[in-house]
């Protein structure tokens, strides 16, 4: 081998060590800052009782490497830090009212209302053995290489609860995390703003940063976000420390901000392609439009409060806008009774909280989309939850869905007057087939 060749395989690599060094530094950062914030959120948002180290959260199957990063739970200062090699220390905050935040910069309070009062207790249905049985199978482990971790169902039909069960340490008290069921949520509190007059579906030039002359972004409507059809540029790619959802969520005190700063790579309106970054542009469209006060108020007065949500809670970034596409907190009875409203036509008790139709614009399909996506919310389900199998198949063409990480899953079909939820910590979430879960629930409904 000449010395030239030598010189240049010498030269490749080191250059490849250095890319992997590279890579290796921010998975560091990206690993302690997730491990920071699930904990922290799991354990001052949902009360659990758990080791920071051996919690299945951040040690179990895919996330086994987070062991490596020591977490640290300050219970009296409501923190939790966790070292990442080289790279710091990483902490996230819980603040009352709102929830964990990663403290990724100097944190801004929203001023935000306390909780309003739970509503009444679910009216029970009479008890049905076979769907008992159902809800039963939904907690058995099948398989130990690909553990499900359901943590709670519950099944209500015409405002009763069929079924509800939850795993040990878990209870109706207990608020979960939705994970991208949020997207769903906020995509509602957009409903509510277009019918207090506050936005338009149809508005261009969203953004003060997109309205510069000659800013291809000025033509994204308010419903090519709603229908991720936006065009503009966003990997979603959690396994890639260098995507923007992983920058997104777990490296920067803006998601919003960061979300809208990408350029445009398609035409507004042209492709669908699932992005959490949009969720977090509207959210922040809806601080702006609204200003500090009223947007931190805006979950609580239009939904959580109405519809006695008592445990509701949306965490914010560290610059005071909610994390809409992922970081919301609720029970299971607290999430089937948004998907009450939902279910209902956005009416509850006679009150109509969403404007007429908003509903039907919601699920009805994004062209773009191949049918799968209304507006924030799911009209298939993925293929890892059992979209496109023959379980799938026999669901009723009116069922809608909000799916989130881990397995997360709320289903309506308002034909059946039928309400599903799911929580878990399904780390392969295709551990979990929900369309066969939904098929065998309408079997004993049949």
């Amino acid at each position: 081998m000449s010395h030239a060749l030598t010189g240049l395989v010498t030269a490749a690599a080191l250059a490849g060590a250095g890319v992997a060094a590279v890579r290796f530094w921010r998975l560091s950062a990206l690993a302690a800052a997730y491990k920071a914030k699930v904990l922290c959120t799991a354990v001052f948002g949902s009360g659990l009782t758990l080791e920071p180290n051996r919690a299945p959260e951040v040690s179990d199957e895919a996330y086994r490497p987070m062991r490596l990063f020591r977490a640290r739970v300050d219970r009296q200062g409501r923190r939790v830090s966790v070292s990442a090699p080289g790279r710091g220390t990483r902490v996230a905050v819980h603040r009352p009212g709102l929830g964990a935040t990663l403290a990724l910069g100097p944190l801004v309070d929203l001023p935000v209302p306390p909780p309003g009062p739970a509503a009444a207790p679910w009216p029970d249905a009479p008890e049905s053995t076979a769907l008992e049985r159902v809800v039963e199978g939904a907690f058995a482990e099948p398989d130990r290489r690909h553990l499900r971790r359901t943590r709670a169902v519950l099944i209500a039909r015409h405002g009763r609860i069929l079924a509800e069960r939850y795993a040990d340490g878990i209870g109706p008290d207990t608020p979960l995390p939705g994970w991208s069921m949020t997207k769903a949520v906020m995509g509602t509190l957009i409903g509510v703003l277009v019918g207090e007059g506050k936005l338009s579906v149809s508005s261009k030039k969203l953004l003060p940063e997109w309205s510069a002359p000659g800013d291809p972004r000025a033509g994204i409507a308010l419903e090519d976000l709603l229908r991720m059809r936006s065009g503009l540029r966003f990997r979603e790619v959690y396994s890639d420390p260098a995507s923007d959802v992983s920058k997104m969520l777990f490296m920067t005190p803006d998601a919003g901000g960061y979300a809208a700063s990408l350029p445009l790579e398609r035409r507004p309106g042209e492709l669908w392609k699932y992005s959490s970054g949009t969720s977090n542009i509207l959210s922040l469209i809806a601080r702006r439009a609204l200003g500090d006060a009223a947007y931190a108020a805006l979950p609580r007065r239009a939904l959580f409060d109405p519809l006695g949500m008592a445990s509701a809670v949306i965490e914010p970034d560290a610059s005071g806008t909610f994390v809409a596409s992922s970081y919301m907190l609720a029970t299971a009875r607290d999430w089937a009774r948004f998907g009450r409203l939902c279910l209902e036509d956005g009416v509850h008790e006679g009150r109509r909280l969403l404007p007429e139709g908003w509903m039907r614009f919601s699920t009805t399909v994004t062209p773009q989309s191949g049918g799968r996506y209304g507006a924030q919310w799911w009209l298939k389900l993925n293929p890892e939850l059992g979209g496109g199998t023959p379980a799938e198949a026999r669901l009723p063409a009116d069922a809608f869905h909000a799916l989130g990480h881990e397995g997360q899953c709320l289903t309506m079909i308002p034909s059946l007057g039928l309400i599903v939820v799911r929580l878990g910590l399904s780390i392969r979430i295709d551990a979990w087939d929900h369309a066969a879960f939904l098929a065998a629930v309408l079997d004993t409904l049949r």
